[in-house]
């Protein structure tokens, strides 16, 4: 595949992009026609997702590359229908535009468990969809890139193939039915060729053709491991990253804000940054300052130099203040009881035995490799921004807000991302890149943050506290009480990126637990929300990545108590729900030969979370080194509906799992006198290479919808790993991170 990007000859705007001018095709199924967002200069344009040239075929998607593979999968999608050649295929990142709404992402806030959904749901779900193009969710993430594409990419493919052979068969005068397709040409049985780029304008013209896409018993592309065409620039230090956009004239800045989340700043002296070389402004930002300077390094040392004033925080000062207020939710009304099975009051108070614990996860901060940076241009009418994001239309309206300009004068252009985990579905990197710009008119400023400013001024996963109950009785599960608290993420990032309020149940609180399928009698989960206002934001995996280490370790909690083995003990109370999810855990069983000799000095867990539409079970192996354990192995077994590319499922698979294991075993966001102790990776530190265990993973393909992938392998993790230190060492680790507790070999 070429380059993504490299685009020459003729071109004409497609909302922010350079393309080379041609005709666009495509089919997008709504109620109401979506604006299309390209603008041709030259040839014409039927929708967002494909433009063809004299030189080639382009794929426009509406999703962000921040290294999870999707956009490589969404132009498979197109590729497939239009009979492509793979490595002639470019791709480049489409323009802000709620043509590219995430329908997908709108449905998972139903409070559906997925393995449950009916039919009727399903289409309740769908209807759901259509919302986000009201409000302009051009969203990555969720798990839903794919989901969301799945059909209507496939539509355009094969909608323009149709447009562009009935223009072929009235040039050559042979039946459609007598055309076929091939390596971006339509054949005539004769032989005789007609290049996609001869018949683009005259297809472009007529009504879309309504056509199903093709069957996957013909796909060439789909269900194989596919070349990603981001690998070979990023593996040569060609891809262009937020950090690396050059522009002529360019000039570089830091910001420092009040290192007390929410503090203000009473005042600043310059002096200090101003008299260093290659210094050439400190701006008052209000809140914060910002310098800019000849390069990054200059202005942030320069920053680092400014003599400030910081007003007091307005949030509680420390972590246990903090955990404090968390705890006062329990005592106030609940938010939500998404599931309510049998009688739990009554079961518990019939009981035996209670088995009654707490468990208590930290704040954590996404840590992107690449720290937060845009580079804006701001005009006086008009403001242009480069920023690696996972929300063009937010990135737009927020930073239009900052300048106030409206949305529609903001230009919005996509690079890949260093990472983003959820951090990027912000904009206020954005927002203040263009503040600063707006200071020196006409002249493109870049703005990246320091590392520290990065972990400080995070939207973090919520600190989190729960209360079990359960009562085990003949080898089973007869009851479990889950009992949550934390503040809500929801709340705040709704708000954030919509500008209404969120109310009503919130399903991210307490997914992970209400929605799994266990055959539990009596079985009830409450949401308790925390009246806090440190930031929060989405994390790889939201909710699920808290609430699958509660309630997986819980359930291991059950099996030992009721002196059954967890694996067996989990398939007997998973099978009567779904048999799918009983097949992933018997596969990972099989795996990892966990009913076989275990040699001495080793121990194992299981954890299973179904989320994002997919089941996944892990198994971890833990070995003693002289008193320190190792993270040996790993198994993982996901069932994905249906494998687009193996290779890149795969990969997000085992990045999940070792993303959810350094989160276990070292992630922690701690509180003093208001400010983030953590602020660079000495001490928030990920797993290291030499840490990361050997790693088997299956892929199975047997339920009927397609799951996600880029989430799903995160929340069995840290269950997995506790699980498999109690199995070595007998000590139940309630609270998290691991590291507290355990001497892990690094």
């Amino acid at each position: 595949m070429a380059r993504a990007g490299q685009i020459a000859r003729r071109t004409f705007l497609v909302g922010s992009v350079a393309i080379a001018g041609g005709a666009a095709f495509g089919v997008w199924k709504l109620t109401r026609p979506v604006e299309n967002p390209l603008r041709p200069v030259e040839g014409v344009s039927l929708n967002p997702f494909l433009i063809i040239d004299a030189s080639g075929v382009t794929l426009v998607v509406g999703r962000a590359e921040m290294g999870q593979g999707a956009q490589t999968t969404l132009a498979a999608l197109l590729a497939e229908e239009l009979d492509l050649a793979w490595e002639a295929v470019r791709l480049i990142h489409g323009p802000a535009s709620a043509a590219y709404h995430n329908a997908a992402l709108a449905e998972m806030g139903l409070p559906f468990a997925d393995y449950a959904m009916t039919d009727m749901q399903h289409r309740l779900a769908g209807a759901a969809g259509t919302v986000s193009r009201v409000f302009g969710l051009q969203i990555t993430g969720g798990s839903t890139s794919i989901r969301d594409g799945y059909d209507s990419l496939r539509l355009a493919g094969a909608s323009a193939r149709e447009a562009l052979k009935s223009v072929a068969a009235d040039r050559l005068g042979v039946p459609v039915a007598d055309l076929r397709t091939e390596a971006g040409a339509v054949l005539a049985p004769d032989g005789r060729r007609l290049d996609y780029a001869a018949l683009a304008e005259a297809a472009a013209r007529r009504p879309a053709p309504q056509v199903e896409p093709r069957s996957p018993a013909e796909w060439r592309l789909l269900g194989r491991s596919l070349p990603r065409p981001d690998m070979q620039a990023k593996a040569t230090g060609a891809a262009i990253y937020g950090v690396d956009i050059r522009l002529p004239g360019m000039k570089f800045a830091t910001v420092r804000m009040s290192p007390r989340l929410g503090g203000t700043m009473r005042g600043f002296d310059p002096a200090p940054a101003l008299a260093m070389p290659g210094v050439e402004r400190v701006i008052d930002l209000r809140t914060g300052i910002a310098v800019v300077a000849r390069n990054t390094w200059t202005a942030i040392r320069a920053a680092e130099a400014v003599t400030i004033d910081w007003g007091p925080a307005p949030y509680p000062e420390t972590t246990e203040a903090i955990f404090a207020r968390i705890a006062e939710a329990f005592d106030g009304r609940r938010n939500s009881r998404l599931r309510n099975d049998g009688d739990i009051e009554e079961a518990l108070e019939g009981a035996e035995s209670v088995l009654e614990v707490e468990y208590r996860l930290p704040f954590l901060a996404h840590a992107t490799m690449e720290p937060m940076t845009a580079t804006a241009r701001f005009t006086g009418d008009a403001l242009e921004l480069w920023t690696p994001n996972q929300t063009p239309l937010v990135q737009a309206r927020l930073a239009a807000e900052a300048v106030g300009l409206d949305p529609d004068q903001v230009t919005v252009h996509t690079p890949f991302l260093g990472g983003g985990f959820g951090r990027r579905l912000e904009a206020d990197y954005s927002a203040l890149a263009a503040r600063v710009a707006r200071e020196m008119p006409d002249v493109p400023v870049q703005v990246t943050w320091s590392r520290e400013e990065d972990m400080t001024h995070d939207f973090y996963r919520p600190g989190v506290i729960a209360r079990m109950r359960g009562v085990v009785s003949a080898g089973r599960a007869t009851a479990l009480e889950a009992r949550i608290a934390a503040p809500s993420v929801t709340r705040q990032a709704v708000v954030r990126m919509t500008g209404l309020p969120a109310f009503g149940p919130d399903t991210g609180h307490v997914e992970g637990a209400f929605d799994q399928p266990y055959a539990i009698p009596n079985y009830r989960v409450e949401g308790y929300l925390a009246d806090l206002d440190i930031p929060l934001g989405f994390w790889r995996s939201v909710g699920h990545s808290h609430n699958g280490f509660i309630h997986e370790s819980f359930v291991d909690e059950l099996a030992h108590a009721a002196g059954r083995d967890p694996m067996e003990f989990r398939l007997e109370a998973i099978r009567p729900e779904s048999e799918i999810a009983a097949n992933v855990l018997d596969q990972v069983a099989r795996m990892s030969d966990w009913f076989g000799e275990r040699p001495a000095g080793t121990g194992r867990g299981v954890a299973f979370v179904w989320s994002f539409g997919t089941p996944v079970a892990q198994v971890i192996e833990v070995v003693d080194e002289d008193g320190r354990i190792r993270i040996a192995r790993a198994w993982i077994a996901c069932d994905v509906g249906r494998a687009l590319d193996p290779g890149i499922v795969q990969a997000q698979m085992e990045s999940g799992l070792i993303f959810g294991l350094s989160a276990a075993v070292r992630g922690e966001i701690t509180f003093a006198d208001g400010e983030v102790q953590e602020r660079n990776f000495d001490d928030y530190d990920a797993l290291r290479i030499s840490a990361v265990p050997r790693i088997e993973t299956r892929i199975l393909q047997v339920q009927a919808r397609l799951g996600g992938v880029g989430e799903p392998g995160t929340p069995p993790a840290a269950p997995a790993l506790a699980n498999a230190i109690f199995d070595l060492t007998g000590q139940r680790l309630r609270t998290l991170p691991l590291a507290r507790h355990v001497d892990f070999v690094s």
